[in-house]
């Protein structure tokens, strides 16, 4: 018996077995908005199988591209793969991929209930409070899950680590209190280098690939990694949608997959140094990154293989001094998004987090790193000269409750 791939081996490999075939050797780019019909009858026939969220037929044809692209399903392939599920569904956006995962699970399925874990990024619980995909929302913490639960629950959405204040939520215990209700983890922040859902008992794992999977900051998508029946549902509401991803973002992101663990191990080694400088300074109040206050409940050891490459800091100082760091940087972009190849700084409660309600908003001296591929050296020499543009050193402040967690470090 084969012996498995290692995962660096498969981001490279995967979703490429046709390609052999076909006579190539970089993957194709299918940009064809319709494809010939063999006959009427078996058009037809396509046309309704894809349509309702199957597959091409073998004898058929890919009828249009919001039903079905080969580019397309060539990373959902290789994201299946590297995610141990069965399929992948990609889509235009993360967004567009949360929409279709609640839409898929409520509506026509007669549940109008959902539960949410909170911290969420912003634009997810934005999303489900908003009232437009007629859902009603119960918000909660990971160990609130069960007592959340209602006759019409259809869906629990967790994301781990969580957005901005990288709190780990224990994915097998969420499942375990959700019961039969589906559980989609939004595994951004981690990617499949460092975390599988599906491995502990989730649904779905979901993701921006816009952020790791891409990598460079040239792509806007998102993909949900899940069993083939719920790939069929996804793929329903696709098609019905028009929430397809296109097919030159399908091949970048393919291409990303190949250099995703190297990119992210570099990245993390980086944010790990970093995180330790930061907690001697004596500008920041409070660290947030998974494991400094070691793994008092085992989870990063079952559940992670790594902390991962992002990290949010509190400010002595409050929103001013957030604000002006932030300003202040040179190698790090004063930008949204994260994961890609430059590093980025952002504040969160002025920017994703901002629809967010007040309650569950991060505090205002809350900044979030996404650390890149730069030498650490000049990041950390780039965050020392931000901080020195602070007029005098920040007097000592508690943490707040909104920023309170136990995967911080709090200076007091």
């Amino acid at each position: 018996m084969t012996a498995p791939l290692h995962p660096d081996t498969v981001a490279v490999h995967s979703g490429r077995a046709d390609l052999e075939a076909l006579g190539v050797h970089a993957l194709p780019i299918d940009l064809s908005t319709t494809n010939p019909l063999p006959d009427v009858e078996r058009g037809g026939d396509s046309y309704e199988a894809m349509a309702t969220g199957g597959r091409p037929p073998q004898d058929g044809s890919m009828v249009y591209a919001r039903l079905w692209n080969p580019t397309v399903a060539r990373f959902e392939d290789a994201l299946a793969e590297l995610e141990h599920a069965e399929a992948a569904v990609a889509f235009g956006s993360g967004m567009a991929a949360m929409t279709a995962v609640i839409l898929a699970h409520t509506g026509a399925t007669g549940a109008r209930h959902v539960v949410a874990v909170r911290p969420l990024y912003g634009g997810t619980d934005h999303l489900l409070g908003s009232g437009l995909l007629g859902v009603e929302t119960t918000y909660c913490r990971p160990d609130e899950v069960a007592a959340a639960r209602r006759a019409d629950t259809g869906l629990v959405v967790v994301e781990t680590p969580a957005n901005p204040t990288l709190e780990v939520a224990d994915i097998a215990e969420v499942v375990r209190q959700a019961g039969s209700v589906p559980v989609v983890v939004d595994n951004t922040f981690a990617t499949p280098v460092l975390q599988n859902p599906i491995d502990h008992g989730a649904a779905m794992s979901l993701h921006s690939a816009t952020k790791y999977l891409g990598g460079h900051g040239d792509v806007i998508a998102g993909v949900v990694a899940c069993d083939e029946r719920t790939a069929e549902a996804l793929r329903r509401v696709r098609a019905v949608t028009g929430g397809l991803l296109h097919p030159l973002g399908a091949y970048l992101l393919h291409r990303g997959l190949t250099t995703l663990p190297v990119r992210v191990r570099h990245q993390q080694e980086s944010a790990r140094r970093i995180v330790q400088w930061l907690v001697d300074r004596p500008e920041v109040a409070e660290v947030f990154y998974p494991g400094l206050d070691g793994d008092p409940r085992g989870i990063l050891e079952r559940q992670l293989r790594g902390p991962g490459a992002m990290i949010a800091l509190r400010l002595r100082g409050g929103y001013a001094a957030a604000a002006a760091v932030a300003g202040a940087t040179r190698l790090f972009t004063h930008a949204v998004s994260l994961g890609g190849v430059d590093s980025l700084i952002q504040h969160p409660a002025a920017l994703t987090h901002r629809p967010v309600p007040a309650e569950a908003r991060p505090a205002a001296d809350v900044l979030r790193l996404s650390i890149g591929l730069e030498n650490v050296d000049d990041l950390l020499a780039d965050l020392a000269n931000a901080f020195a543009t602070l007029a005098d050193p920040p007097l000592s402040v508690p943490p707040t409750p909104e920023s309170a967690s136990h995967m911080g470090v709090a200076r007091t």
